[in-house]
Formats: C-alpha cells, sequence, structure tokens
C-alpha cells in the first residue's frame, strides 16, 4: 500500500464490497481523488462469501440434475446416476472467484483509486484511521494511518448470524460462510430459514441428491415474495421431494449435534413435534450489520437497531458522511448497495440529475431452481396500500423456448393500477427468471405502462417472450395464452 505524500483525499470509501468499490471508481470517474479501505479482499462478501460463490454452485447442481434428464434429450449416458465431485465443485467455485478478484482488483488501478489495506475507523466525520494490514496480510501489522477526506462513504457491510442458543461449529451446524468453505457433500440437510439464502442452499442440496428438510417460522418460503410466488415455489419443491414445514417451531435446546450429525424437534405450530436427524444443520436466519468499532460514535450520524439512518441520497445526519449497502438495512443485495453508491457519489459532486433512491424499483433475484425474480410490489402490498389492481398471469409452458430447454415451471405475473394504468410490479418464477427481470427494471425505471412493454418486440422463439405476453395479458391481449 503506498498511500502517497499526501494523506488528503476528496472522498474515502471505508469498505469495498460491491457498494464500496463502486462509489470509488464511480467518485474516481467524475474527477474525485478516492480513498478505498478494507482489511478484507476487494469485493467482500458478495464475491468471497455470497454471490458469486454461491451461484457457482448452484450452477454446479442445476447442470447435475439436466444430466439425469439426458435420455429425455436423445442423450444416452452410462447407466448409473451421475456421480457428484464436490471438491472439483468446491474447486471450480474457488476458481471464478479468484478470476473476478483478479479482475476487480485491476480496475482500481484502470480508474486510479488508492487502495488501502487495512481496518478504517472513523474519528468524526471527515477523518478515517487505518490500522494497516502487514506485507504479509496480518491485521494491524503495518502501522497506522491518519486518512482526511471532504466525504466520507460508509459501506462496511454485514455479517452471518445464527438463532439464539444455536451455535454454528462448521462441522455439523454451519452457516453459508462455513458451506462456501466446505470440501463435503453431506447426504442430508437441515436448513433453518426459508428466504433467498435459505432456498438456494435446500434447492442447491436437493439437486446433488441430498435429503433435505426446509424450516420456516412464517406461513409461507420466501416470504417477500408475491402470494402467489411463495406457492408455486413451495408445490415445486414438493414434487422434487423436498421436504418443506412452515410455521416451524422448535427449541434451540432441542438441536443436538454427534459424531453421526445433528438433530432438532419440529413441528408446525399448534401440532405435535418430531425428532429430524440429518448430517448437516444450515442456519440461513439473516445477516447483522457492521456498525460496531466502525467509529459511528464519533459523528452525529443516526444508528437504529443495527441500520444507520440515511435519506434518498444516502445522506446521514452527518453533514459529509454517507452510508450505502447493508448497513442502511432495506433490500441488502449486492447490486442495490452498488446503487446506492453511485447515487451517493453522484450527490456528493452537485449532479444536479440524481434521482433519490426508491427501492420499490430495485429487482430481487433469487437463484433456486425454478429461479425468483421480482420488482416493485407484491399484490399483498398493494392491497395494504389500498391500490386498486389489476392482475395478469402467463405459464411458462405457454412459451415455446421454455419447453424446447425442458424447464417449463412457473409463471410471469404483472400488477398494475386499475386507475392510472401504471406498472407496480412484475414477479417472475421459472427458467432464467433472474435474466428476463432485467426488462422489468428498466420498465419500471422508464416509468413503462403495460402495453408499452407489451408492444416491444420479444423475440422468438426466447424466454423474454413471457414478459410481453404477460404484460399484454394485463388487457386480455395476449396471444399465445
Amino acid at each position: 500500500m503506498a498511500v502517497g505524500s499526501s494523506n488528503d483525499f476528496d472522498l474515502i470509501v471505508l469498505g469495498a464490497g460491491t457498494g464500496g468499490y463502486t462509489a470509488a471508481f464511480r467518485g474516481a470517474q467524475l474527477g474525485l481523488r478516492v480513498a478505498l479501505v478494507d482489511e478484507d479482499k476487494l469485493g467482500g462478501t458478495c464475491l468471497h462469501r455470497g454471490c458469486i460463490p454461491t451461484k457457482a454452485m448452484l450452477e454446479s447442481a442445476a447442470f447435475n440434475e439436466r444430466i439425469r434428464h439426458a435420455a429425455d434429450y436423445g442423450l444416452n449416458l452410462p447407466a448409473g446416476d451421475v456421480g457428484v465431485d464436490f471438491p472439483q465443485i468446491a474447486k471450480r467455485r474457488d476458481q471464478i472467484v479468484t478470476r473476478m478478484w483478479k479482475g476487480v482488483t485491476s480496475l482500481v488501478k484502470k480508474n486510479d483509486v488508492t487502495w488501502i489495506a487495512g481496518r478504517g475507523r472513523l474519528d468524526g466525520p471527515q477523518k478515517v484511521v487505518v490500522k494497516l494490514n502487514g506485507e504479509d496480510g496480518t491485521p494491524g501489522a503495518g502501522g497506522e494511518v491518519n486518512l482526511r477526506g471532504t466525504d466520507v462513504i460508509l459501506a462496511t457491510g454485514s455479517r452471518v448470524k445464527s438463532l439464539p442458543g444455536i451455535e454454528p461449529d462448521g462441522k455439523r451446524i454451519f452457516t453459508s460462510d462455513d458451506v462456501l468453505k466446505s470440501t463435503t457433500m453431506p447426504a442430508s440437510v437441515i436448513v433453518i430459514g426459508a428466504g433467498a439464502v435459505g432456498v438456494e442452499f435446500a434447492s442447491m442440496y436437493k439437486d446433488l441428491g441430498a435429503e433435505v428438510t426446509l424450516l420456516e417460522y412464517l406461513p409461507a418460503i420466501v416470504p417477500l415474495e408475491d402470494r402467489e410466488v411463495s406457492k408455486e415455489l413451495e408445490r415445486t419443491f414438493n414434487r422434487r421431494g423436498l421436504k418443506v414445514i412452515t410455521n416451524a417451531r422448535f427449541d434451540a435446546d432441542s438441536v443436538k449435534s454427534d459424531d453421526e450429525g445433528v438433530s432438532i424437534t419440529v413441528g408446525p405450530e399448534g401440532k405435535d413435534r418430531s425428532e429430524i436427524r440429518a448430517e448437516m444443520l444450515l442456519v440461513a436466519a439473516g445477516r447483522a450489520t457492521n456498525v460496531e468499532n466502525v467509529g459511528l460514535e464519533t459523528t452525529s450520524a443516526e444508528v437504529e437497531r443495527g441500520i444507520v439512518k440515511v435519506d434518498g441520497h444516502m445522506r446521514t445526519r452527518e453533514p459529509h458522511l454517507y452510508a450505502i449497502g447493508d448497513v442502511v438495512g432495506g433490500l441488502m443485495l449486492a447490486h442495490t448497495a452498488g446503487h446506492e453508491g453511485m447515487t451517493a457519489v453522484h450527490t456528493i459532486v452537485g449532479d444536479p440529475d440524481v434521482h433519490a433512491m426508491d427501492y420499490a424499483k430495485q429487482p430481487r433475484a433469487t437463484y433456486c431452481r425454478p429461479e425468483i425474480a421480482s420488482i416493485g410490489l407484491t399484490e399483498q402490498e398493494c392491497e395494504a396500500r389500498g391500490l386498486p389492481i389489476r392482475t395478469s398471469k402467463v405459464p411458462f409452458q405457454a412459451i415455446a423456448k421454455a419447453l424446447i430447454g425442458g424447464e417449463y415451471e412457473g409463471f410471469a405475473k404483472v400488477i398494475a393500477n386499475t386507475d392510472t394504468g401504471d406498472t407496480l410490479g412484475i414477479h417472475l418464477i421459472g427458467p432464467h427468471a433472474t435474466d428476463l427481470i432485467a426488462e422489468g427494471s428498466l420498465a419500471l425505471t422508464l416509468e413503462a405502462a403495460p402495453w408499452e412493454i407489451g408492444v416491444a418486440t420479444h423475440p422468438h422463439p426466447t424466454l423474454s417472450e413471457i414478459m410481453g405476453e404477460a404484460a399484454m395479458a394485463i388487457d386480455g391481449r395476449s396471444i399465445n395464452w
């Protein structure tokens, strides 16, 4: 690390995950002198312990499932099941992470950003004290440096958390971090929590051949999604032989682990509980923000229940101090953090065209099988707001490319305001839903009504046709359904 002759910067970004490095690169592109500080590897949780490694493993799992149906495509493979080489899955995962890390590291130099490897801490709103990593990477072994910035962006992210009374050990009781360091494949898995992380790992392990039980405290899995999407995913999981227990109730002291596995006594609310055993228990119970020991108490920024309070332009109550990413709560998605970072930087430079964050226009993506993606309001959110709505729903089985690909479960759903004609929400469950939602993101950004989405030509045969069909179906004009 070479800070240079001056430790004064126009912008200091504390935290180098997706939000942090996006803010740093955009700041440099806009002419600011930028320092990017993190004691961990560039790329943060998303690149090293989240988005990228999990999706690499999910890709291997989905490929394994597809090979099982090779005969349906006229391909004769040797008799017997395809063998799962979990160490090779882990090796490929790590190779992808390393390649992406090298790529984003090269962008630091390209954008002329000063990279400072060390643990930074606010000392007032415009000063950051960094305990530098040693040459071998040892935290704090490289001495200390004081940085001053005209503006500072806090982007320190989050960490996995468990449930009270359940202590992950990385042997029988795992967090997502532990899974992404593992090179062994369990024969059976219990997953606690059916949000995005929980259903992704449950789906992955099932496709790799494990017996999976998925536990969710709330009445529906993926509870933040549209209710029809939640129901469809549960039906699909059940068809795949994945056991789902919603309204699940258990006591933490019922969780026992030994040399042979782990057990938990659980049951639906109000019903008898029984013991379930598996080789591994995965706790997917959300994340805790990294707001401790970063010096926020030396500023007037407001922190409420672990969340840094900001306005729509990511400004805290402390002038010149901004916060982005998981520390501000909300969706806790990497692409949203990146957008927040750009919003903050454009606000800093005084861009008159910068818009406040609108989280209803942020796409959500879940990479289980079938995939889930959504943007805008769910039907239940529209009902809670008293909005007059009409909905349309077109199944993937009406789309030729879905049948060609052999994956045609699920649907696209569009929600429109009856009075104004505005698009309120787009919800997908099915093949490549996480890719298809990009059109929905553009549509909501440009405030396109469903008829405007529908009149855009969608090439045939492609999965994208489902977006056009669902949009036209709002007015009863779907061609193929």
